[in-house]
């Protein structure tokens, strides 16, 4: 039976509500936080969860209740990168300023982080930390894309998150559409877990429920529109993020949530909801593309050369499964794809600059080719 405590807290919106009292393994705190926590000597402090970002503060959670938060300026001034701040997901060592109050003093080490490049100068926003499975939704009459499945796979998988497919809106098709769409996802994917829902009709609704466990952080991911706050909603049971319906005029969605926030179901599972995302770039994901794509990867230890870029090369193993039929086209196209934005983003600027300088050399070359062949 759950226990209601005494204490109130202020939300932004100036709303008062009761926290439940709960235990930090309730939010995901685990032994390896734990053994970190001694590590870094910090028996001094209390631990809580960073629940939601805002801009110049954090909403966190423990089981005393539920807290905003800042950084401490020593952290903000030894901070190098983004990455040296906490993110939705970080568990954070603090020092409780009053009933409402803290102050984060540490971050421990992420046990799992989801991030992407956002920009061209190869900055990294982090998505989420500490998540144990990620639910990449695509919307299946509009925004269905497999080469955009293995690019958040590559993502999640870089980070130690597993992942699990979503088909949202399965209500606006027919069976045998759908049914078409199920073989070629598992055509492609051979060992990902997939479930259908609409958060129209709620088909599915109860199984999402169910695969989502007490304790345990799964994080939604997708493009603008597929229906990430809604399936949310329909989880809580309550209407707690603000919906919009598509623009017919552009048929994309609309960005509702604008920030990155943790729910918690009344199973006992955590949820959090991500802004769309148009753009999932590549950072040092090597090895999660090399994962995801494990298929070529056993094929390209048969290359004649240890370096082979699979895409030339003679006595190439990727090539010759490409063209005898046994490798499908469209994962080949993207796995050279995603291995070369890995590969540049790990590139110093020096060698990003000269390779952009040879780059532009080439295109004007061709261009002038072109011409004096026109002419």
């Amino acid at each position: 039976m759950w226990v209601y405590s005494e204490r109130k807290k202020v939300r932004i919106c100036d709303k008062i509500k009761f926290v439940k009292e709960i235990k930090n393994e309730d939010i995901g705190y685990n032994e390896y936080f734990e053994s970190n926590r001694k590590k870094l000597k910090l028996d001094e402090f209390s631990v809580a969860r960073v629940i939601a970002e805002y801009k110049g503060a954090y909403k966190i959670k423990n089981s005393s209740g539920e807290y905003f938060a800042k950084v401490t300026g020593k952290k903000i001034f030894d901070a190098s990168s983004r990455e040296d701040y906490p993110a939705v997901g970080d568990w954070v060592s603090i020092k409780e300023q009053d009933n409402e109050w803290a102050v984060i003093t540490e971050i421990l080490p992420k046990q799992t982080l989801i991030k992407r490049k956002y920009n061209n100068k190869n900055g990294i926003q982090i998505i989420a930390t500490n998540i144990d499975i990620a639910f990449i939704i695509e919307s299946i009459d509009r925004d269905f894309n497999l080469n955009r499945f293995e690019r958040y796979f590559a993502i999640a998988n870089d980070g130690g998150v597993q992942s699990t497919i979503i088909l949202n809106k399965i209500d606006l098709i027919s069976k045998d559409e759908l049914n078409l769409k199920l073989a070629q996802i598992k055509n492609r994917f051979k060992n990902v877990d997939i479930i259908l829902t609409s958060a129209l009709t709620n088909v599915g609704l109860e199984e999402l429920r169910t695969y989502i466990l007490k304790g345990k952080t799964y994080c939604f991911l997708g493009s603008s529109g597929v229906g990430k706050s809604s399936l949310i909603n329909k989880l809580l049971e309550e209407n707690a993020i603000e919906t919009n319906d598509i623009s017919f005029h552009t048929n994309r969605g609309k960005h509702t949530t604008t920030g990155r926030e943790m729910y918690f179901l009344k199973n006992g599972g955590i949820v959090i909801d991500n802004p769309g995302m148009r753009e999932v770039g590549m950072t040092n994901t090597n090895d999660g593309v090399d994962n995801v794509f494990d298929e070529i990867t056993k094929l390209a230890m048969n290359c004649k050369f240890v370096d082979c870029s699979h895409t030339s090369e003679p006595e190439c193993s990727v090539l010759f499964a490409l063209k005898s039929g046994n490798l499908n086209e469209g994962k080949y196209s993207n796995y050279i794809n995603l291995k070369k934005e890995a590969e540049y983003y790990e590139m110093t600027e020096v060698e990003r600059n000269e390779k952009d300088y040879r780059f532009g050399k080439f295109i004007k070359k061709a261009k002038k080719d072109i011409e004096k062949y026109k002419s």
